[in-house]
């Protein structure tokens, strides 16, 4: 239970704003490789106090919510993305026990057995058994793994220098760091397709998010079509129902996608999109480009604080059409 200073910080938030938080993972125990990820009983107490303080809706039902003007007050809805085999077997139960509903996008080309280069590269660095990874050869530098904290930002400057790349480039680097540091590889981090498809038969939602995760503001228009037409039809496989909603890979405005594809997602008869600006919706808002965040703190005070700090960030007006 919130305490009751951060109940009253809650119960004080602008009425018809809808918040929408953001996970990737939900770990079956704390991870130190990733710190802002939470483990099963912070997200469950996290869950516990959306709960008691919130309206939670379906996603579905706030993006029409928004277009109807019958926005429920505190409205909040939880969202995951890329599709992590975590999702499934820790976050769903604990959503289920609690009563709560989540919408999950799910990049499909990474389910069964693939993996995506993020995490190709935080697996590598946690399993290189040196104290330093030499990636010059590859133009990526050499990094100190000697300790927690020195492969966290190993991690970090990695990324940094792959994530922006074209799709191939950041595909191919990331497996020739792993081939360098000489590290067997996990094949289990992502949804199988029968773990999706149970995540629909428990009730909750499933979303687009594209076959490869890639930045849509890199793509030719016709490639983004395609990319996003073929993940919705195997995400429809999966559901045995139309999906309506699509989020953004990466989905920072104007640098990760831009109008073009906002434009394209409501021509392919999506109902609204999601990307990861912080902020709330309201009435108005343009539904194919509602904010999300994930309030980081643990303590019910701070975590109050963040989530009204939040909704007193707008989401821009109607944009897309």
């Amino acid at each position: 239970m919130l305490d009751s200073l951060a109940a009253l910080v809650l119960r004080s938030v602008p009425p018809s704003r809808l918040s929408v938080l953001i996970y990737h993972r939900v770990l079956a125990v704390p991870d130190p490789l990733l710190p802002n990820e939470p483990a099963a009983d912070e997200f469950e107490r996290t869950m516990k106090w959306v709960r008691d303080a919130f309206n939670v809706i379906p996603l579905a039902e706030g993006v029409a919510a928004l277009k109807d003007g019958r926005l429920p007050t505190r409205a909040l809805s939880i969202t995951f993305d890329d599709g992590y085999a975590n999702n499934e077997s820790v976050a769903a139960p604990i959503l289920a026990r609690l009563g709560l509903h989540a919408t999950f996008f799910i990049a499909t080309g990474f389910l069964d057995g693939g993996r995506m280069f993020n995490d190709t590269v935080i697996e590598t660095v946690r399993g290189f058994t040196g104290t330093e990874l030499d990636l010059n050869a590859i133009g990526l530098g050499c990094h100190d793994t000697e300790g927690i904290e020195q492969r966290r930002r190993a991690i970090d400057a990695i990324l940094v220098g792959i994530k922006y790349r074209p799709e191939a480039d950041r595909a191919y680097l990331a497996e020739r760091v792993g081939q360098i540091a000489g590290v067997a590889l996990p094949e289990n981090l992502m949804m199988t397709s029968e773990q999706a498809s149970n995540l629909a038969r428990m009730g909750f939602a499933l979303g687009g998010h594209m076959v490869t995760h890639p930045i849509l503001a890199q793509l030719d228009i016709d490639v983004a079509r395609h990319e996003i037409e073929e993940g919705r039809r195997f995400i429809e496989e999966l559901s045995g129902g139309r999906v309506g909603l699509f989020a953004y890979p990466n989905g920072k405005p104007n640098r990760d996608y831009g109008m073009a594809a906002a434009r394209l997602v409501r021509e392919l008869g999506f109902d609204g999109a999601v990307s990861t600006s912080r902020g709330a919706a309201r009435v108005g808002s343009d539904p194919y480009q509602i904010p999300r965040f994930t309030p980081w703190n643990a303590r019910p005070l701070h975590f109050a604080a963040q989530i009204w700090t939040n909704l007193a960030r707008v989401a821009p007006a109607y944009a897309t059409a």
